[in-house]
């Protein structure tokens, strides 16, 4: 769709020509030159340790904006700002600090403080926007530049950012104003989008007149496609760095247990990148098992800096007033030998009869940089078997036939053990918790 008058000849859904250039300031951690037609923005990104009073000592980071216009940036010289900032620049630079923030998980940043400098060389129209769009490419090549200096150990961007202007003129919804069209705008619209299509922020204004509702609606979804290019444009931009745009993030899991890996990984391999570290040594001193996973996700934390899991699970049977309980690894006095442990617990049974009802438990708990401490719990009944039954499966389950079942852990699938599991009941709560944050 043409549009008569339209200086660039552009249709009515097009982009200005963008490119973005990262790397532009040799000495800026992460900077980007964006250029979308006659508008110019030099972005860089800083990044500093420490963060503001109302922060400090909460383990979180934080990001924040600075935006300009450069004197010359509109062919007639714009004062600086000194000791007082312009309003429209204050209200730009909030608007670029806010959205931005919403692209990082600031716990995972650490206590340092990211710094965004937006400079307008040159304006012609849209500028809040390439200096979203530009900045969020130089926060990812700063983020890449302090994994490779080993000052961050994963990426803390969880979000794609970038962002366009639209409007009526002349009565006709238009993508990505011009200077001369956004002044002549009837009505004139901001958005913010992530990388999957949500909605950040909508700026919009009726300047000359009202916009009816359908209206609305037609420029958002002209800002949408005009923002899903300018995401391709960002990614291809970023090269191999746009790998740090929302991974997996990593969670390490605190055992060497190939078999606890291996569920951990089935249950939990959608969300997180599972490692396994088992190079702490954690003393197991709590009397619960909540207490002693505690213990161990939080020692593994503070080793690694990453996010960790730990479990400690065990075996409670009714009949031995809730034994093995915390000591259900080291039942027979040696650790991780489950012959020995399976023989002491048949032998502390033989007097008694059926039913001997117990029940696997385990309890889960999460350590995240900046948040307290997730613990959940994941129980499955039974009853302990006479008998070894079955040959998979590890510790207690050639001796456990769970409630209902008539067929030992050891001699079901792995798929049939998650279904049912202590530990799959624990992982349950343990996701429904996090969605729910």
């Amino acid at each position: 769709m043409e549009i008569l008058g339209r200086a660039d000849g552009r249709r009515a859904d097009e982009l200005r020509p963008v490119t973005m250039e990262p790397g532009f300031v040799r000495t800026a951690t992460g900077s980007c030159l964006i250029t979308c037609g006659g508008t110019r923005v030099i972005c860089t990104v800083s990044a500093e340790a420490g963060v503001p009073p109302f922060l400090s000592g909460k383990g979180s980071g934080w990001l924040t904006a600075e935006y300009a216009m450069l004197p010359a940036s509109t062919g007639r010289r714009k004062q600086r700002d000194y000791l007082k900032r312009d309003g429209r620049s204050v209200e730009i630079q909030r608007l670029i600090g806010r959205t931005l923030r919403q692209s990082v998980d600031l716990n995972r940043l650490g206590e340092r403080t990211l710094t965004v400098d937006c400079d307008v060389l040159e304006a012609d129209g849209g500028t809040r926007a390439a200096a979203i769009t530009g900045a969020f490419v130089a926060l990812v090549q700063t983020i890449d530049a302090l994994i490779a200096q080993g000052r961050l150990k994963e990426s803390p961007i969880v979000k794609q950012v970038a962002a366009v202007s639209c409007g009526l003129v002349a009565d006709i919804p238009c993508l990505d104003l011009c200077y001369a069209e956004d002044s002549a705008a009837q009505v004139d619209l901001n958005l913010v989008m992530d990388g999957t299509g949500g909605c950040i922020e909508v700026q919009g204004t009726g300047e000359k007149r009202a916009c009816t509702m359908e209206e609305l609606q037609t420029l958002l979804a002209l800002a949408q496609r005009g923002i899903e290019r300018l995401v391709e444009l960002q990614r291809q931009a970023l090269g191999e760095a746009a790998a740090l745009i929302a991974p997996k993030p990593k969670l390490v899991a605190a055992t060497n247990n190939p078999h606890k890996v291996r569920e951990l990984q089935k249950l939990l391999g959608e969300r997180y990148d599972i490692l396994s570290d088992c190079s702490i040594e954690v003393e197991e001193t709590a009397d619960t098992f909540e207490g002693n996973a505690a213990l161990k996700a939080e020692a593994l934390l503070a080793a690694t800096g990453l996010s960790s899991v730990a479990d400690d699970s065990g075996l409670e049977v009714d009949a031995l007033l809730g034994q093995p309980g915390v000591r259900s690894a080291r039942y027979c006095g040696q650790h991780g030998n489950d012959e020995a442990n399976n023989d002491l617990l048949l032998q502390n049974l033989a007097n008694v009869a059926a039913p001997r009802t117990a029940r696997f438990v385990s309890a889960i708990a999460l350590a995240r940089p900046g948040k307290p401490t997730l613990i959940v719990r994941g129980t499955c009944e039974g009853s302990i078997l006479f008998e070894r039954h079955g040959t998979g499966g590890f510790g207690y389950d050639s001796l456990f036939l769970p409630a209902g079942g008539e067929k030992s852990f050891a001699e079901i699938t792995e798929e049939e053990k998650n279904a049912v599991s202590h530990r799959a009941q624990a992982v349950a709560k343990l996701l429904e918790a996090l969605n729910n944050e």
